[in-house]
């Protein structure tokens, strides 16, 4: 295995050379990145909405409206054909998904349903949807009364067609913001995600998105005055709209619309000449304008108000006709509003109402100390990793350091390629990588030392010491690459960007430790052809040990247990503290402009908007910040949103807003749900592969195991008080590779020597496999929780929970694959006939073939 022939060397450095070259352009400026020839690779990372700051919004089409807007339109409809048709009826009416009308004279009945056939008629649903479908259905539950039922697939395709509409204005109205690179990507059939990063206005890009847009021009009824119509009847042509003034103006407006926003061409913002307020102008199309200009001449004196999404923005009085198609809006604006208001007509209205359903956001200083921490983790980590190997290996650990740098590099290029995200807990991926990554080469090291002291010869022992790491390393990591798959599917946001680095880097080790590592060592060996391994300083601390693990089965199983019950306890009272990830509500970080924080004050304040529960305490190591969390409220799909606006309109004059997350109980409700779903699936999937692989007591003990890891996690973030969010729920999935890594290293040295030694008592053969792996069990463990402590101490207040239940998980998980799943084996009564030795295998002791079947 240590022979590389001249091809094989050339496409090792190909793709290293491709790994650097695509991973360089992440450490320029985009001044220097415009100064490099066109060949040179400039593509970067893309910085997540955590790191570079921005907005995260989820929206959601109104169903509803579009239910009603459906269903006035179907009215209006069934009005106009029967009266094309000269059809006397009385009771037209809507009501949910039911149109009625009551024909007059019977003998019209017929000639009545031949008109409306027209409304259940076929339509074409897209080429996407494949085919045509009816959107509503005739009946007649009684002579002379006609029903026209709106269908559910009818309704399934006119939602969907609204959120394909609704993408295109949104990316139109966010464009005119200038924003670089947004993200705008549907989510099912109703949903839009619209990520802005660098934009530092929220509220205004949330106020751009929920307006629908919808410009009208009517005639104020002058039949009668708003107030009397207020207190009485209005005209059953006419309907009252209020104004946005404070306190609101009613004005009685005729339904009829005369001209629409559908007409306008432009709309820029400006200022009258004459009172120099701000205004918008717009301008109609060829139709538009002479459809205003006829409305104009024919109403002179009369009052025209124009209307948007339902409220009156100005009824000015029309003093002379307008011809040239083009006109003014004026109101109580300021300058943004009225530049606002340009960009909402000029990309047009949306075809229906959008709910936010998920917000966050967070601003550009807390993503620049977000960066700046990520940084300085990731380094810091990185040195007492690379310090730790060279005392541990010496020479061989510098190998191992060139490795993990390599390791580094492909995992940034790779993730520049492929355009993902980098988000905070996509850096925590990668700073766990760098303490995981070591675990192959210290695998491959601990195996060629042990082959020396077997007697091989240097050469034999670490062709030797590569080729029986290979299954270990393969089995350990598939299951934590099994953990991150089924995060990545069943995640969302920054925790599929944690199970994408998770994953990169699970590949990209492997092709490190069997390519990178092993020419060099290759190499060394050509080149140097040394007689003996390099000194090992920590590795040669362990020596053979001997220590008597199964001895104290009986006492770690009674410690275990109480452990469990405890954490059962606690879990049940008194139980996790839920984050809104899967509660729904609001959490608002906020920074004092002046001074240290005041968390009674905040609290006085906040307790007078009448939002329920609210908690504020201080965050973060200084005492100028404060997080409030805010429960979810009950009173409708935008309650959440009118929540933080209070807290933001309360707050904002003493404190600058750092972090906004906004989470509805129904999204609160699909994320607990994946999250469970996403543990259960991943240890099922998990059980299923070393079942395969091994035997069902092996299957058996690593879930035992596993378990033992998630149930004591979760007890202790009981104990610490630690919202159990997604994070949390990332940082679970990865105990249970970790841990299950760890204990699939050991159960394979056990299965090895259930081949080996057919007559030794097993529990005599477990303590010889537990030692075996002791000093790769703890090295790997040390250089992991480096890179966590690192992370922990330095990565940031954001992702300290993350870290520290990650740290706690590979302890217990260190503890478990030792003291769990090992004497779990001799429970089950583990059978060494059964592993009996493969055909062709060679003989871990002796070298020679061996000629029985083997169950494996």
């Amino acid at each position: 295995m240590l022979h590389f022939s001249r091809w094989k060397t050339t496409l090792i450095w190909l793709v290293i050379l491709a790994g650097v070259l695509f991973a360089f352009p992440n450490l320029l400026t985009q001044q220097q990145l415009a100064q490099l020839p066109d060949w040179f690779p400039k593509r970067q990372l893309t910085l997540g909405l955590d790191l570079q700051g921005g907005s995260h919004i989820l929206l959601e089409v109104d169903r509803e409206d579009i239910e009603k807007e459906r269903l006035e339109t179907t009215v209006d409809d069934m009005r106009r054909l029967l009266r094309e048709d000269g059809i006397g009826y009385t009771g037209l009416s809507g009501n949910g998904r039911v149109a009625q009308v009551t024909i007059r004279n019977p003998e019209d009945i017929d000639a009545a349903k031949d008109a409306l056939s027209e409304l259940t008629q076929l339509v074409n649903a897209g080429l996407m949807s494949g085919g045509s479908i009816q959107e509503a259905v005739m009946s007649e539950p009684e002579p002379g009364r006609i029903t026209l039922t709106m269908t559910e697939e009818g309704l399934e395709n006119r939602v969907a067609s609204a959120a394909s509409q609704s993408i295109e204005v949104i990316r139109r109205r966010i464009d005119e913001l200038g924003t670089t690179e947004p993200i705008i990507q549907r989510q099912g059939a109703d949903r839009i995600l619209v990520q802005v990063p660098g934009f530092d206005d929220p509220e205004r890009l949330k106020d751009l998105l929920n307006q629908v847009a919808k410009l009208t021009f009517h005639l104020v009824d002058s039949s009668m005055s708003a107030e009397e119509a207020v207190n009485g009847r209005p005209p059953a042509t006419a309907e009252i709209v209020y104004s946005n003034d404070d306190p609101p103006i009613p004005y009685l407006l005729e339904r009829r619309i005369l001209v629409s926003g559908e007409n306008l061409v432009d709309a820029q913002a400006g200022f009258d000449q004459r009172t120099n307020e701000p205004i918008v102008t717009f301008r109609f199309d060829t139709k538009g304008a002479q459809r205003f200009g006829q409305v104009t001449q024919r109403n002179v004196g009369r009052l025209f108000a124009v209307v948007l999404d339902g409220a009156v923005i100005t009824a000015p009085r029309i003093n002379e006709p307008i011809l040239g198609g083009s006109g003014q809006i004026s109101g109580n604006f300021t300058v943004q509003s009225a530049n606002d208001l340009a960009v909402l007509l000029r990309a047009g209205a949306l075809p229906a109402k959008l709910t936010i359903l998920q917000e966050s956001s967070v601003g550009p200083s807390l993503g620049a100390d977000s960066i700046a921490a990520g940084e300085t983790a990731g380094l810091i980590g990185a040195i007492l990793v690379i310090a730790f190997m060279f005392l541990a290996y010496g020479f061989l650990g510098i190998i191992a350091n060139l490795a993990l740098i390599f390791n580094v590099v492909l995992i940034i290029a790779l993730l520049t390629v492929i355009g993902a995200t980098l988000t905070l807990p996509g850096i925590a991926g990668i700073v766990l990588t760098v303490g995981m990554a070591v675990d192959s080469n210290v695998l491959i090291y601990e195996r060629i030392r042990e082959e020396r002291r077997g007697g091989r010869s240097l050469i034999q022992a670490i062709d030797a010491g590569f080729s029986r790491a290979f299954n270990t390393i393969l089995d350990a990591n598939i299951t934590t690459l099994i953990a991150a798959v089924i995060l990545f599917y069943l995640g969302s946001g920054p925790v599929r960007g944690f199970a994408v680095t998770l994953a990169i880097g699970i590949v990209t080790t492997v092709f490190t430790a069997f390519t990178v590592t092993r020419w060099m060592i290759a190499e060394w060996v050509r080149r140097k052809k040394p007689k003996a391994l390099p000194r090992a300083w920590i590795s040669d601390m362990f020596g053979e040990s001997r220590i008597g693990f199964m001895w104290l089965r009986k006492i770690t199983f009674i410690f275990t247990a109480l452990a469990l019950i405890a954490s059962m306890v606690l879990f049940i009272k008194p139980g996790l503290n839920y984050g809104i990830d899967f509660t729904g509500g609001s959490i608002v970080q906020v920074k004092a402009d002046l001074g240290q924080v005041d968390v009674g004050d905040i609290r006085a304040r906040l307790s007078e908007l009448n939002l329920g529960n609210i908690q504020v305490q201080e965050y973060g190591g200084g005492n100028d910040q404060a997080m409030i969390r805010v429960q979810s409220q009950d009173a409708g799909a935008n309650a959440e949103q009118s929540a933080v606006a209070k807290v933001r309109a309360d707050l904002e004059t003493d404190y600058t807003i750092e972090f906004v997350e906004v989470i509805s109980p129904t999204v609160s409700g699909e994320l607990a749900w994946a999250g469970t779903i996403a543990v259960i699936a991943s240890l099922f999937a998990i059980l299923i592969y070393i079942w395969f692989r091994f035997e069902w007591q092996f299957a058996i003990g690593a879930i035992v195991a596993t378990l033992n890891d998630v149930i004591l996690t979760i007890g202790v973030l009981v104990l610490a008080g630690i919202d159990f969010n997604l994070s949390s729920i990332a940082a679970l999935l990865t105990i249970v590779g970790y841990s299950l890594n760890d204990t699939v290293v050991v159960y394979d040295r056990v299965r090895e020597n259930l081949r080996r030694y057919k007559k030794m008592p097993l529990p005599d053969l477990l303590d010889l496999s537990v030692n075996q792996m002791l000093s790769r069990t703890t090295l790997t463990s040390i250089t992991t929780l480096m890179a966590l402590l690192a992370l922990y101490i330095f990565g940031g207040e954001v992702i300290r929970s993350f870290t520290f239940a990650m740290i706690f998980g590979v302890v217990v998980g260190t503890y478990s694959s030792i003291f769990i799943a090992a004497p779990i084996l001799i429970l089950f009564k583990l059978r060494p006939e059964n592993f009996q030795r493969d055909i062709g295998a060679e003989d871990p002791e002796t070298g020679s073939k061996g000629s029985a079947q083997g169950i494996a």
